[in-house]
């Protein structure tokens, strides 16, 4: 597995080949050695599946929660923008927009760092996420950005109408959570 550093201090894209044959494909998207030799201490506490349709945005969330929280995202079925904006207050690249073009079959997949806000738009019929989370879960640590915030003007890749959940289309803008003090630190 390679490890590619993008834009946005510790977030790397992840490419690994894909093996296929008249089966089907296999790939490894995920190796603790490989993150280490890089300077990237990962450790799962657990892992989640998304399943959405086209033109769904998820997103922009974050956890604030003690120690933070990293994932490790790759596509299992059909295609997905992943959005990866850096929120940390501090950062040489607050503010910064990385988008990764992910698809099944292909190899890429994604590290997002601790601080950094997260989302996705599904650009294929379905589309799943599979993510690998470095902290549980705690609804008192997890925090969201309104996904078309104009001062981030994420160039979401949707043809149609955007669906959105009530929660993430009502979010806060960026400058509000900052204004709050509720974004984390850059360390």
């Amino acid at each position: 597995m390679k490890l590619i550093e993008l834009s946005i201090p510790g977030l790397f894209v992840l490419e690994s080949p894909v093996w296929g044959d008249d089966r089907g494909t296999f790939r490894e998207w995920f190796k603790d050695e490989d993150f280490k030799e890089v300077g990237v201490d990962f450790r799962a506490q657990q892992a989640n599946l998304s399943i959405s349709k086209k033109n769904v945005v998820r997103g922009l969330h974050y956890s604030m929660a003690p120690g933070g929280q990293a994932k490790v995202v790759t596509c299992a079925h059909g295609e997905l923008d992943d959005v990866i904006v850096d929120i940390r207050v501090g950062s040489p690249a607050f503010g910064r927009c990385e988008i990764v073009h992910l698809a099944a079959g292909e190899e890429r997949s994604v590290y997002v760092p601790v601080g950094v806000a997260h989302g996705f738009c599904v650009t294929s019929d379905l589309g799943a996420l599979t993510y690998l989370l470095s902290s549980p879960f705690n609804a008192a640590f997890e925090f969201e950005i309104n996904p078309f915030d104009a001062e981030i003007s994420v160039p979401w890749t949707i043809v149609g109408e955007a669906v959105v959940s009530p929660k993430d289309a009502g979010a806060p803008s960026l400058r509000e959570r900052r204004d709050a003090k509720e974004l984390p630190l850059f360390r």
